[in-house]
């Protein structure tokens, strides 16, 4: 029997649990996260003007949370605590437990995003940029 694929779940199963890159780790730890508890939960809504974001945070303060915008995307991350020098020695700094990274459907203005902690919960606001259109610019002799 000709196959074009020989493969079985186990052995793909088994060539997912090999693979040893940064990313498939980035990716196993926050599904690892995700599945203790430790990943929270996001609602998202959007309309025409902007985005919202809600980060349930039960237990957290607005310090346990590092919030990063990129050019079409915001990115959660867990902000762990500073360890602290032994023997004089600078302590190196932890990596945080977990990272979410979620792509945005338009550009935002960062000069108006906004974010408030309270209960709990981390709202966080982000306004859709405006474009300016082009414009002609007539140039003097």
């Amino acid at each position: 029997m000709n196959t074009i694929f020989d493969m079985t779940p186990w052995g793909l199963l088994h060539d997912l649990l090999n693979i040893d890159t940064d990313q498939f780790n980035h990716v196993w730890k926050n599904l690892e996260c995700r599945a203790a508890g430790r990943f929270p939960p996001v609602n998202v809504f959007t309309d025409d003007d902007a985005i919202r974001l809600e980060v349930l945070l039960p237990g957290r303060t607005a310090k346990d949370v590092d919030l990063t915008i990129e050019d079409d995307a915001i990115v959660l991350a867990d902000h762990p605590a500073e360890p602290e020098a032994k023997d004089g020695k600078p302590a190196e700094k932890r990596a945080p437990a977990w990272v979410r990274k979620i792509q945005l459907p338009f550009r935002v203005d960062e000069a108006k995003a906004n974010a408030s902690f309270k209960d709990g919960i981390l709202r966080i606001g982000l306004p859709k940029k405006v474009e300016t259109p082009a414009h002609r610019i007539l140039i003097e002799c």
